[in-house]
């Protein structure tokens, strides 16, 4: 894993506000939070088990609506 470290030092006699601004913009140009953004909703691969099950619902749900479909009623 990619981990970036940002470290800002205040300079003397810099206000609170431009060091502010000097780290908002060392973390836009680094590209962190469109990095965090990205992966934030990022889903994990699902093993064997939970894809079977997955296809055998669907395959069940398909079927019901199938018999609705023959019966008028879809």
């Amino acid at each position: 894993k990619n981990v970036a470290t940002i470290a800002m030092k205040r300079k003397e006699g810099e206000s609170a506000n431009s060091l502010m601004y000097r780290f908002n913009k060392k973390v836009q140009q680094s590209g962190l939070v469109r990095e965090v953004r990205r992966r934030q909703f990022r889903s994990r691969p699902q093993n064997k088990g939970q894809r079977r099950a997955s296809a055998l619902y669907r395959a069940d749900r398909r079927e019901a609506f199938e018999k609705l479909k023959r019966h008028g009623m879809a």
